[in-house]
């Protein structure tokens, strides 16, 4: 199994939608919210993501696909 720390940054259309829980869903990607802060209108999340490497870096293309920017992330990021 891998692991991989990134951040996801959303724009306003994408909000409301449920992308962290549909990339669990259709990518075998266990996700572990770290970090976030969502508003009405912006939202980033960072997340722990893991899984095996492909289905990881399939997960990470969907998203970006559907127009989230996605920032690799290192470090605990709780602890900051």
């Amino acid at each position: 199994m891998a692991k991989q720390r990134v951040m996801f940054t959303f724009p306003p259309e994408l909000i409301g939608e449920p992308i962290i829980y549909n990339l669990s869903q259709q990518f075998r990607v266990v996700t572990n919210i770290r970090r976030a802060d969502v508003s009405e209108d912006k939202g980033w999340v960072v997340l722990e993501l893991e899984g095996e490497e492909k289905d990881i870096e399939q997960g990470i293309a969907w998203v970006t696909a559907k127009g989230v920017r996605v920032d690799p992330v290192s470090g605990d990021v709780v602890e900051g």
